[in-house]
């Protein structure tokens, strides 16, 4: 998989002395979502998973409730052409959820999604990972950027059949709104990250009943939305 999403690339490395060096860096894809036979929007990801990704994109976005809600969906190279039965679900409802993890679990789960291959040789991509009852793992997945990231493994789980109010998400990077917009659609209780969440990330994560853990680092975390999910 690695192989697959980079690309050679010859450059010159300055230090000090000019050197002619080979390296490889992320190839980077516009891929189209065609709804209904109208395009929908084109995102900018690294190859792989592009099923994964559109489900995820549309389940999240609140553009569909559940995998129900297509009739057809494929890929065709960079264009993935989708067929709905029904569009919309609804939104704004707070995260109804009984999840309740201990901190260790939260340390594992980040630790866990830190180990990206792709990451270790271009320092070029987010990861984000879903873990059932904070336990299990159900999806890590990798892309140019943290949302696009989580669509992935948001669809994985989708195609998997997983209950998302029973999952810890684990992300990299800072935590904007959207990703948080993101968990309250698809009904994500907790979210945890070596970053930080910015302010409206987390007055969001207070209305819509949504755990944030941020600066999750060694030993230590920080809890910026409801605590009582985490022992």
């Amino acid at each position: 998989m690695v192989d697959n999403v980079l690309q050679p690339v010859e450059l010159i490395r300055i230090n000090g002395d000019c050197e002619r060096v080979s390296e490889r860096i992320i190839r980077e894809t516009a891929l189209t979502l065609r709804i209904d036979g109208g395009v929908y929007a084109t995102a900018m990801i690294m190859a792989g998973m592009e099923r994964e990704f559109a489900l995820g994109h549309l389940y999240a976005q609140g553009i569909i409730s559940g995998v129900s809600d297509i009739t057809s969906l494929e890929v065709t190279g960079t264009t993935v052409e989708i067929i709905l039965t029904r569009k919309k679900k609804t939104l704004g409802a707070p995260v109804a959820s009984s999840l309740v993890v201990d901190r260790d679990q939260v340390f594992t789960c980040v630790k866990a999604i830190l180990k990206s291959k792709v990451f270790a040789e271009t320092e070029a991509v987010h990861s984000a990972g879903l873990f059932l009852e904070g336990e299990k793992p159900i999806a890590i997945t990798e892309d140019l950027g943290r949302h696009h990231a989580l669509d992935k493994a948001i669809g994985a789980a989708l195609l998997e059949g997983i209950d998302l109010t029973r999952v810890l998400a684990a992300s990299t990077g800072r935590q904007p709104t959207e990703m948080i917009h993101k968990c309250c659609n698809a009904g994500i209780p907790i979210m945890a990250t070596k970053g930080v969440p910015t302010s409206l990330a987390v007055a969001l994560a207070e209305q819509s009943g949504i755990t944030i853990a941020g600066l999750v680092r060694g030993t230590k975390m920080t809890v910026y939305s409801h605590p009582e999910r985490i022992r």
